[in-house]
């Protein structure tokens, strides 16, 4: 199918004399044709879209600005050197069925400066009108696409969402559906990415990207699922294990609920424990305007987010890479475990942005534990007056006690380092020099950062 989206977009290079590329409808790379231009200044913005495979936010804003998603007939870019915009472009909208999957852009150089695109009266150039139809054509491709995407996206929600009990009809209907697509052999390794937080307000479906291994993907809303909203301890009670996947007991226990919407991608590996493919479909899905959009977060290191009785921000996206399975019934305990891993990066910046779930150390434990109020014995350090203690405590046990490690890290003097960790003790009633006592701290603020 991507060599149809190349071959339309070569149709429409020839046709008009300039390089053509084709972008999703959110911006990310499908096709693209040569630029064969000996000019000396190459647009920085369409080199970018080539090199990263999708265009930056900021770009993406500035072209929706011309009304790019609301147009039905091609439009006229003008150029913006302050913007990475050094040539003019022509906007073909990808429609179908008057959803637009997508646009065709064209580069002038000038010579298309007198081309008629059509519109208030006046007929298009029948180059215009030949590139159009193409346009149509490759909508149509698009748009089966998405339809293909959002189907096996349903049979994979139903899945995750499934209780022990139908698991294996889930799974025997989602590996059906893979077959048919010519993406699956059964007995291949798979794994899934948990995306924090995802849009999920535009409720049409766009096309997967053309993404070595990636096989299905949904969103789920607050909560992990389509059940709704989890109970008030913020836990689902999860089934037994249906069979699959060698994790003893991974899915017979409390399921955190995700705190905001989520995507789940379905992604195919070489090996079970070869997650190279995982991490490259992550990377990719993070640049999506999709991912994490919403209010930017704490700093990496300063202290548990949110006071006492106050939400954490949302902060960046993250993402989280479960163990690799060759069972489809297994799918729902290694989502849980992608999940797990994405909100510990969420909690602990250092870990990601993308991490594997057995790469996120003591959280791998925190994250199965049921929601609850932070441990009394950190509420005064959950204060923002004692934001800095908070940072001090932790950095000091993340460093197993070591004083003058700690204070290097923290670019402070070591009896300043004392001076706080007795005011850590004096305000919790905890003795730093109790091993238990210790691990109470740790655990809690670390606890607290989820």
């Amino acid at each position: 199918m991507r060599g149809d989206y190349q071959q339309l977009v070569d149709e429409i290079s020839a046709a008009l004399g300039a390089p053509a590329t084709l972008e999703d409808r959110d911006f990310g790379l499908i096709a693209f044709g040569a630029h064969e231009s000996d000019d000396e200044v190459m647009d920085p913005v369409r080199t970018r879209s080539i090199l990263q495979r999708r265009s930056s936010a900021a770009v993406r804003a500035w072209f929706e600005a011309f009304g790019i998603a609301r147009a039905k007939t091609a439009l006229r870019i003008p150029p913006d050197p302050a913007a990475g915009v050094f040539k003019g472009r022509i906007c073909l909208p990808v429609r179908h069925r008057g959803i637009v999957h997508g646009y065709v852009w064209l580069l002038d150089d000038g010579h298309l400066t007198d081309l008629e695109l059509g519109g208030r009266g006046a007929p298009p150039d029948p180059r215009i009108a030949q590139a159009m139809e193409t346009a149509s054509r490759i909508g149509a491709l698009l748009a089966d696409e998405a339809r293909a995407g959002s189907e096996l996206g349903e049979l994979l929600r139903e899945l995750l969402d499934a209780p022990a009990a139908g698991r294996p009809a889930a799974a025997a209907a989602l590996r059906d559906a893979l077959r048919d697509s010519l993406r699956f052999t059964p007995g291949v390794p798979l794994t899934v990415v948990a995306v924090l937080p995802w849009d999920t307000s535009d409720t049409d479906t766009a096309p997967l990207p053309g993404l070595p291994g990636l096989l299905a993907a949904c969103a789920l809303p607050a909560g992990g699922g389509p059940e709704g909203v989890p109970p008030a301890d913020g836990t689902r009670a999860a089934p037994p294990d249906a069979g699959g996947g060698g994790r003893s007991g991974a899915t017979d226990r409390p399921r955190p609920a995700a705190a905001v919407p989520s995507l789940a991608a379905l992604v195919r590996l070489r090996s079970p424990g070869a997650l190279a493919p995982a991490h490259a479909v992550a990377e990719h899905l993070l640049r999506s305007p999709r991912a994490g959009a919403s209010p930017a977060g704490a700093s990496a290191r300063g202290g548990p987010a949110g006071g006492a009785g106050q939400p954490a921000p949302l902060g960046p996206g993250a993402a989280g890479i479960g163990a690799g399975t060759s069972e489809l019934t297994a799918l729902p305990a290694t989502w849980r475990e992608a999940l797990d891993a994405a909100r510990a990066v969420r909690a602990e910046p250092r870990l990601g942005p993308v991490t594997q779930w057995d790469a996120i150390g003591a959280y791998r434990m925190l994250t199965t534990l049921p929601k609850a109020a932070p441990d009394p014995v950190i509420g005064p350090l959950l204060t923002p007056a004692h934001a800095e203690l908070a940072r001090t405590a932790e950095v000091f046990l993340d460093c197993a006690g070591q004083a003058s490690r700690t204070a290097q890290v923290l670019g402070i003097h070591r009896q300043t380092l004392y001076y706080r960790l007795g005011r850590v003790e004096k305000l919790t009633g905890l003795d730093l020099g109790d091993g238990e006592h210790r691990l109470l701290l740790h655990m809690a603020l670390k606890a607290a950062r989820l």
